[in-house]
């Protein structure tokens, strides 16, 4: 014997029938079938859990996305509410401080002789708050000989003045002011018809 032949293992010779014939017994086997059956049944139910499962990450997803939206919406607005707080802070104050400048106001407007050192007090009173309020942002609002404004001026009286274009006002009965960019108190004007 050569080598080659040494080497060379013997193999039996098996015939396509053969082959055949075993394949098809093993097939037919029951339990087999059933095995094939609980692998595939086992695997549909996987991918089916594993679909149910990829819904829900997907929707939790969306979730957390929407509820990141809110809280980053709900932040902004507590923000913008803090910085509206703080920019008109006081207004309260300078709102109930208005009568007491009207008040003042009129008692300069009785100006005659005989109080002329009381009036010289409330003149420099009333010039040392006005300069404080301007201080602060507290600006009056001019309308005497303007178009009426409705977001700015009351009209409590109307006149017809021929000579006067319409919707001008006339008379400022009580002053409106602004602080900052906020209206604090309209003005009370007469207008032209």
């Amino acid at each position: 014997m050569t080598e080659e032949e040494k080497n060379k293992k013997v193999e039996p010779e098996v015939t396509k029938e053969e082959t055949k014939k075993t394949f098809e017994d093993t097939s037919e086997l029951p339990r087999d079938k059933e095995k094939k059956k609980s692998f595939f049944n086992k695997e549909n139910k996987n991918s089916l859990e594993l679909e149910k499962l990829k819904k829900e990450v997907a929707t939790s997803n969306e979730k957390i996305v929407r509820l990141s939206a809110e809280i980053q919406n709900m932040r902004r607005r507590y923000e913008d509410e803090l910085a509206k707080r703080s920019m008109y802070e006081g207004s309260d104050l300078i709102k109930s401080l208005l009568p007491i400048i009207d008040n003042f106001e009129r008692a300069i407007a009785m100006d005659n002789s005989e109080n002329d050192k009381y009036l010289e007090g409330y003149k420099m009173i009333y010039t040392n708050m006005l300069t404080i309020l301007k201080n602060i942002g507290v600006t009056e609002i001019e309308c005497l000989h303007k178009p009426f404004d409705p977001k700015f001026m009351d009209a409590v009286l109307t006149e017809s003045i021929i000579e006067e274009e319409q919707g001008i006002v006339l008379d400022v009965l009580q002053k409106g002011y602004m602080y900052k960019d906020k209206l604090l108190r309209p003005a009370m004007v007469k207008v032209n018809e």
